[in-house]
Order: C-alpha cells, then structure tokens, then sequence
C-alpha cells in the first residue's frame, strides 16, 4: 500500500502566516499529487506569493505543516528543496554572470555531469530562443530575458517539483506558447508543477487542477469543470 504522503508533491496542513497584524495565508489546508500541473489562482494580495515561499522554504510558517516530496520542510528541509526548482515572479540572476555561466553555475550545484548539463542546455537554449544573448552579461536582460534563463535553469535538472509564479510575466506570445508546453511536457514526464498566476485564461489552458485563494483563504479547488459546476450551484 502507498504512503499517501509520499504521494504527493505538495501537502499544506492548517499553514497560518502574518506579518504583525496582517493575516496574509489563514488556515491554509492543500494536497497537490505528484504528476499533475496545479494552477494557484487569486488577485494581486490573495496570499499567493506567500503560500509559495512557505512551500519552497524561504519563509517559515507561523504554525501549520508543509511536506514537500514526501518530507517534512520544517525537520527536512535539505531533503525537500533538492526535490524542487523554483522561479520567483521577479527573476534573480548574477549580473556579472552570463546567461550560460549561470546555466553552467547552476548544474554545477545539483552535480550534473558535463554530458547531462550540455545535453539539456541545448535543448533548452534552443526551445526558448536565448541563444543570441546567453554570452551577454545579464545585468543587460530584460525582464523576459531573464525570465526564460531562468526557467531553463530551474528545468536544467529535471526537478521533481517545479514552483513557478506568474511564469508568463513579459514573455512574448510565442516564448508563452513554449513555455506552456515545457510545462505540460514536465508533468507528462512525471514531474510537478505548482503555477501561480493571476490570469484565468492561462490557468484554464495548462491546469490539471485549479486552487483560489481570497484574503489568505483557499476558497475553492478542483478541475475547471468541477469549480464551473460550483460557480453554477451557487448562483
């Protein structure tokens, strides 16, 4: 019999976070299975980008549990985030780096072998059009720019769980259409992904479920016909 924890990718249980007087995440109880593309839908201020960083570990929650490929992040935490890559709504690189000694940088950390690393890289490189600025320093990018280095980074090492917010932020139409279906390609490879984004037309294209969250409260999950049939219930 399976471990149900150890089937998921993703379990929050009653997780609460503030920020003094402010109750930014309330109560928060979500279990995401391994495999499956989750869209974590909400307006600017919901509780989205603070729910992610308790899942990826940078901030700790103020009670509550969060499991993370089968580890406890609190007593676990090196075993879980080995697990994931994560891409922040506001791309971080080294700017006296180039995109591709960071790519390089990167690989070196999750110990890939110069064969895998190359291998990936070019794939990468070439699905999301960076080649002609990769050996441009990348205090010279743009917002997309950085964007796409960054999602080749976090996919350089085929993580388990990949955790991406607001991944379409400044992309142009088709870096969107291929980024999509890097997406979907992770998860029917068997990985994870936890997306958050305010845009219902991007999550109803790429979710296999859907969660909302309001004022640091899930409100709502399911697939899109499941939370189409509660819209219609409750009207």
């Amino acid at each position: 019999m399976s471990d149900p924890v150890s089937d998921l990718a993703i379990g929050l249980c009653k997780v609460h976070k503030s920020y003094g007087r402010h109750v930014a995440v309330q109560g928060l109880s979500l279990d995401v299975p391994r495999g499956q593309l989750f869209a974590f839908l909400g307006p600017n201020g919901a509780g989205k980008t603070t729910t992610i960083k308790m899942i990826v570990g940078l901030l700790r929650p103020d009670s509550g549990e969060v499991i993370v490929c089968g580890h406890h992040l609190g007593s676990n935490g090196l075993a879980a985030k080995a697990q994931l890559a994560y891409v922040p709504d506001q791309p971080f690189l080294y700017e006296k780096l180039t995109g591709r000694e960071f790519l390089y940088f990167v690989a070196e950390m999750y110990q890939l072998s110069r064969v895998e690393r190359d291998r990936t890289m070019s794939e990468l490189i070439r699905r999301l059009d960076v080649a002609e600025y990769l050996d441009q320093l990348t205090e010279s990018y743009s917002h997309g720019m950085k964007q796409k280095v960054v999602l080749a980074a976090a996919l350089l090492h085929r993580p388990a769980l990949l955790v991406i917010d607001e991944p379409m932020v400044g992309l142009d139409p088709r870096s969107v259409r291929e980024v999509k279906d890097l997406l979907k390609e992770h998860t029917h490879a068997g990985g994870t992904v936890f997306m958050s984004t305010h845009t219902l037309d991007i999550a109803e294209s790429l979710a296999d479920r859907i969660g909302i969250i309001n004022h640091g409260q899930l409100i709502a999950v399911g697939t899109l016909a499941e939370l189409r049939q509660k819209a219609c219930r409750e009207h």
